[in-house]
């Protein structure tokens, strides 16, 4: 399958509005926001538990980042309520489930074989540090040669200054309205600017975003220069 595949390329989701379609386990369901190859690929999805479901042993070739949006996500590791963010590393193996039921951001098969971090964050309890401009927090999760994770929390009114992203960004709205000159993004949006893209983000209500920046078309040729020259 290819569905928003071309990195190049920028995509924008509106997640409520997309259908849930079944995964290889009954109560996992989930909706596609990009995608390249059959069942195990590269991809970017919401996936939604049932209470009660759970997802057979299996392990992650090209590693699993994970966000919790809501109820409470568990492994052999421990449970992970929401707002938990985790990295489970290339090579990793694990038997997901859920009790009371959850929904999750997950993104497979995108991590370099070298960052083999596992971590599991509390963003609930996690510091915020100030940002560039004021009335902007950010919450650093991850970083890995030119890839870079964060929470960034926005105050009502906040503006930021224009900016390109070489190595491309991808968004998702988790609480209030993301603007840019090129649209309106509500809670539950995706977004997804290819590298090189320019663009002048404010928000006028104030939101909360995960951000991913420095991976597109992949943060594998700068980590593996990077883990040369170490």
């Amino acid at each position: 399958m290819n569905l928003h595949a071309d990195l190049s390329q920028r995509a924008v989701l509106h997640t409520p509005n997309l259908a849930w379609t079944p995964s290889p386990m009954a109560g996992v369901e989930r909706r596609l926001l990009d995608r390249l190859g059959g069942e195990v690929a590269r991809a970017t999805s919401i996936v939604r538990y049932s209470p009660g479901s759970q997802f057979e042993r299996h392990s992650h070739g090209g590693g699993e980042e994970i966000l919790v949006l809501d109820g409470t996500f568990s492994d052999e590791h421990g449970d992970y309520t929401a707002g938990t963010y985790l990295r489970n590393p290339a090579g990793s193996s694990h038997a997901p489930f859920s009790e009371q039921g959850c929904t999750l951001l997950v993104k497979l098969h995108q991590m370099h074989s070298a960052d083999q971090q596992r971590l599991a964050i509390d963003t609930c309890s996690a510091a915020w540090l100030p940002g560039l401009v004021t009335g902007l927090e950010v919450m650093p999760l991850h970083a890995f040669g030119s890839e870079h994770v964060a929470l960034v929390r926005w105050a009502p009114g906040t503006v930021f200054q224009p900016h390109r992203h070489g190595g491309g960004e991808e968004i998702f709205v988790l609480k209030g309205v993301f603007q840019d000159e090129q649209g309106t993004y509500p809670a539950g949006s995706w977004l997804r600017n290819p590298p090189g893209s320019v663009h002048r983000p404010w928000s006028e209500l104030g939101c909360t975003i995960w951000v991913k920046t420095g991976h597109l078309p992949d943060t594998l040729h700068h980590a593996s220069r990077a883990v040369l020259r170490s």
